[in-house]
């Protein structure tokens, strides 16, 4: 039942609790009052929510153990003895720090406050607390660790935790995303062959599956080749899972996943670890993690009635599906339409999909080619990340981003379909765009950096695809370094090495909790977010590349309305000295109103428009309708 506005509005002034100074507000009853006045905060409907297209999304990225400590009473998951237990250490920044569910519940209104539309949420599954050898040891504070995929890990709170957050957060206008993995599951599985757990990839050609039991079985590789998967027939001659390795499982954790037919070492690749190329890429162990054979008709039957009953449960949003590329892509082609069809059924038509195709610099036409043989509807676009941080480094000219765009036909759906792609500069495995410029640019001064971050923001905002901002970026975390060096707590942090990390845009730490409105970065993310949700150029638009430099410089596009075809032209100066440049447009575009920046009233010619860009800035220039 949608929520009164009295009622919403005290909730909102529970979650705003410690921002009310940053928003200009002195009490809860002075916030009250404030969403008494606006009917533009009307519960929306969860058939609303749900009716918004993925593209029109603005994502917010956060892993709950690390954004805000709602219930301290569950840091330690509700096991007891030292760290190795519990795998609670906010010192560490390997192991839990306390975040939950219920502080992602008390800080939606933030959330909502910076303009995000949509809440991507790390894994939420239990988790094996603590794997790794002797003094190599972390926790599964991250969420990709999972031994109960019907469970949410208690360290984050309990399933009727989950189920209040995905209702607050539809009753405030976002959707929330679960980020899911199939891949594999925690490290279980260890090999005789191999005690110190270092398993070297034993292929298909040197150790062929065996068609029944016994040394000389006869191989059946032929059946698994490829891009297909293999016949019901050959699965079931399959009764031994030592092709390649012994598998081995201690007796306590025989069943210790969830569910059940996860603890079959059968339905396992058991071949060592992945080199993360040829076929170790879909059959070899992530990083030791127990691999599954995800070729096999039982995975496939169990894993979309693993995540169908998620979607029917809790009517969540979309899937980020972690490690995607990892799994062979026929049992995508099976998995997504499947969860799609069970979400239509649930009132959910615009089901986002995306998934994580990395890679380097050079990785669109990979993200590109997933989308046609695993029927992908989206990718992180590992692309676009490497291209804007090496352009607004300064370490290329932004002609790099022309040739990044000119790959977009090449998706399923062509350029439209490129426009789903979820872009990002900064994540919690590979860094924070403010890492990266450091890097690039040690001299460069304080508000130098500043400059160079909001202008990789705004071009995320502003240039196609979805964009997703992960948490603490609006809060000038810089991070030094990527993976655990990249996850700071954004609720005040007791690790030594994130509290020495220099802030961007601002004098404080990582020590105290960061939850304003009044960082630079903040502000600057939170206009360009209002400026795309009010454009529907921004959002689903065509894009044109208008200029572009082989040097630091201007780099223009078009956008083009979807529905009446006004322009919106978008430039950007990646140089450190103001430039003044003519920048085709339609010819019939005429009189410019500027969204951001500053724009001439009015085209100096037919189908030219000069635009003057200050250094490292940006200019959005909406033709009038």
């Amino acid at each position: 039942m949608p929520l009164s506005v009295a009622t919403r509005a005290a909730s909102w002034s529970a979650r705003m609790e410690g921002s009310f100074a940053t928003l200009g507000l002195q009490s809860t009853a002075a916030l009250a009052a404030l969403c008494l006045t606006l009917p533009a905060l009307a519960a929306p409907t969860p058939t609303a929510v749900a009716a918004r297209p993925a593209s029109d999304e603005i994502v917010y990225f956060l892993l709950p153990d690390r954004f805000d400590n709602g219930d301290p009473t569950n840091d330690t998951g509700g096991l007891t003895g030292d760290r190795l237990h519990t795998g609670y250490d906010p010192t560490d920044t390997g192991f839990y720090h306390g975040g939950d569910l219920a502080g992602v519940i008390r800080r939606l209104g933030y959330i909502k406050s910076l303009g995000a539309t949509a809440v991507w949420v790390g894994p939420v599954m239990k988790n094996r607390p603590v794997q790794g050898v002797p003094s190599h040891e972390s926790a599964g504070y991250h969420g990709y660790w999972i031994t109960d995929f019907t469970q949410v890990d208690p360290h984050f709170g309990t399933n009727a935790d989950f189920a209040r957050l995905v209702h607050e957060a539809h009753a405030l206008g976002l959707k929330i995303y679960m980020d899911i993995v199939i891949n594999h599951t925690a490290d279980v599985i260890h090999y005789r062959e191999c005690p110190n757990g270092d398993c070297p990839y034993r292929s298909r050609a040197d150790y062929p599956y065996q068609r029944h039991l016994g040394v000389n079985g006869a191989p059946i590789n032929p059946g698994f080749l490829g891009d297909g998967v293999g016949t019901h027939d050959n699965f079931a001659h399959l009764l031994r899972p030592d092709f390649a390795y012994t598998p081995m499982i201690d007796a306590t954790d025989a069943h210790v996943k969830v569910p059940d037919w996860l603890n079959d070492p059968l339905l396992y690749h058991n071949r060592g670890n992945s080199t993360y190329a040829g076929e170790s890429s879909t059959m070899g162990d992530f990083g030791g993690l127990d691999d599954v054979m995800t070729e096999n008709p039982r995975v496939i039957r169990g894993m979309i009635d693993i995540y169908s009953d998620w979607v029917r449960q809790y009517h969540v949003d979309g899937f980020r599906i972690d490690t995607a590329k990892h799994v062979d892509p026929t049992f995508w082609r099976a998995f997504i339409p499947a969860i799609r069809d069970v979400a239509r059924a649930e009132g959910l038509p615009n089901f986002a999909i995306f998934g994580e195709v990395g890679g380097g610099p050079d990785n669109a036409v990979y993200q590109a080619r997933f989308t046609h043989v695993a029927d992908y509807p989206a990718t992180l676009d590992f692309g676009f990340r490497f291209h804007v941080i090496d352009v607004v480094s300064g370490k290329t000219g932004t002609d790099q981003l022309e040739d990044l765009f000119a790959i977009d036909p090449l998706y399923a759906g062509g350029e439209t379909g490129a426009r789903d792609l979820v872009t990002f500069v900064s994540n919690h495995d590979n860094g924070r765009i403010g890492w990266f410029v450091r890097k690039a640019l040690p001299q460069a001064s304080d508000a130098e950096v500043l400059a160079r971050v909001t202008l990789a923001n705004a071009m995320m905002f502003g240039l196609r695809g979805v964009p997703s901002v992960y948490a603490g970026d609006e809060q000038g975390f810089p991070s030094d370094g990527d993976d655990q060096a990249a996850r700071e707590d954004q609720f005040g942090s007791k690790v030594a090495r994130y509290n020495a990390e220099r802030l961007i845009g601002s004098s404080s730490t990582t020590a105290i909790p960061h939850f304003g409105a009044d960082h630079p970065l903040f502000r600057s993310i939170a206009e360009m977010a209002r400026i795309r949700s009010a454009t529907p150029a921004l959002r689903r638009g065509q894009q044109i590349v208008r200029a572009r430099s082989t040097t630091p410089g201007l780099f223009a596009v078009s956008r083009i309305d979807p529905d009446d075809g006004h322009e919106v032209v978008v430039a950007f100066n990646t140089a450190i000295t103001p430039i003044t440049a003519q920048i085709e447009v339609n010819s019939d575009t005429k009189h410019l109103v500027a969204l951001t920046g500053t724009c001439p009233a009015a085209t100096n010619a037919p189908g030219t428009v000069r635009l003057e860009l200050p250094a490292l800035g940006t200019v959005i220039c909406e033709a009038r309708k």
